[in-house]
């Protein structure tokens, strides 16, 4: 499928997809729609960037490094979130 044929993403599309971008984890057509629009969109551009920072920096952090009391608040609002709490 060309490029021109895609129905162009829009940036909260992108925001929704990133992370599956970021893991390789995009449908061929999915992947070509989000970088045909990085291409264009320079917001994006840099969200992208921020987030790739992001995920570098915290790959390097081990759970030993955050103060068990901030640990376990994390841990409790994530497991709040996912709960829908």
């Amino acid at each position: 499928m060309a490029s021109e044929a895609l129905q162009p993403m829009t940036c909260q599309e992108l925001v929704e997809l990133v992370t599956e971008y970021l893991e390789g984890a995009l449908n061929p057509v999915d992947a070509a729609r989000f970088e045909e629009h990085i291409d264009l969109c320079p917001m994006c551009q840099v969200h992208l960037e921020q987030l790739r920072i992001t995920v570098r920096e915290l790959g390097q952090l081990r759970e030993r490094d955050i103060d068990p009391a901030i640990l376990a608040e994390m841990q409790a609002r994530f497991r709040d979130w996912r709960s829908g709490g």
